[in-house]
């Protein structure tokens, strides 16, 4: 597989999801948005990773189906809602799964114009030329980045409650409301640390392992290894963060 051709097409989205001239929104559910911008990255994607590689399948969030053992896991927008009210934090989030395994992730802020990138056992990357790591914060040092689904209000009280108790042991909380680029954003040490209970496979698939090749952990609340068939929990960050976070998620 030619990873670097498969990053010049994710790169390419960035003309369709900077043209405006017909923006169409639509709800999925209750405060779950959809866009037209969406199923054209989506669409786009697909047409020219099937050209690349024919018999990879894809799992993706605007479409039914179900992880296989080679396929393309992709969230052509991840932060629909951002993008929706013009946030400007909304990422294309694209992994390559194989045989239990994510070997190629990339994460790509067409806003922002940075790609994160990484391959399985070669390191993680920024815009293709720049090593990235973790940061070395510890908790009190720490800026934290917490995720509350809209369509899951029923579990704002506890989430909050978790932000509270996080918000008085570090730095302080944000909510970038894009867990690809939360990821991201742990890898190359902007944040150190991020938690949020109910997120789907694209979410996380492609910024999970450019987190690990960048020296971080992910795990799912309980400390497990995310699934990645089914929504999760998450908890992620540094070494020193990830463990601090689980302490006090788990009290609630």
């Amino acid at each position: 597989m030619d990873y670097n051709e498969v990053l010049k097409l994710v790169k390419e989205t960035k003309s369709i999801i900077f043209n405006r001239d017909s923006f169409d929104v639509n709800l999925k559910g209750k405060l779950d948005f959809v866009t037209n911008i969406d199923i054209a990255v989506s669409n786009y994607l697909k047409t020219e990773l099937k050209k690349l590689a024919p018999n990879v399948e894809f799992f993706c969030e605007e479409e039914k189906g179900a992880l296989s053992d080679n396929c393309w896991i992709l969230d052509p927008i991840d932060g629909t809602t951002n993008l929706v009210y013009d946030y400007r934090m909304s990422a294309v989030s694209l992994a390559h799964y194989k045989n239990g395994e994510v070997l190629f992730g990339a994460v790509y802020n067409p806003f922002t114009d940075e790609m994160f990138s990484a391959i399985k056992g070669e390191g993680a990357w920024y815009n293709c030329e720049q090593k990235i790591s973790v940061s070395k914060r510890e908790m009190k040092d720490a800026l934290i980045e917490f995720g509350i689904n809209c369509v899951h209000k029923e579990t704002a009280d506890k989430n909050f409650q978790i932000a509270k108790e996080i918000f008085k042991n570090c730095v302080d909380i944000r909510r970038v409301s894009s867990a690809a680029l939360d990821l991201c954003y742990i890898s190359i040490g902007r944040l150190d640390g991020y938690f949020e209970n109910i997120l789907k496979p694209w979410d996380i698939a492609a910024g999970s392992l450019i987190l690990t090749e960048a020296g971080g952990v992910i795990t799912d609340y309980e400390g497990n290894a995310v699934n990645l068939s089914e929504p999760t929990s998450v908890i992620a960050g540094n070494c020193k963060v990830h463990p601090k976070l689980k302490e006090i998620v788990n009290k609630y």
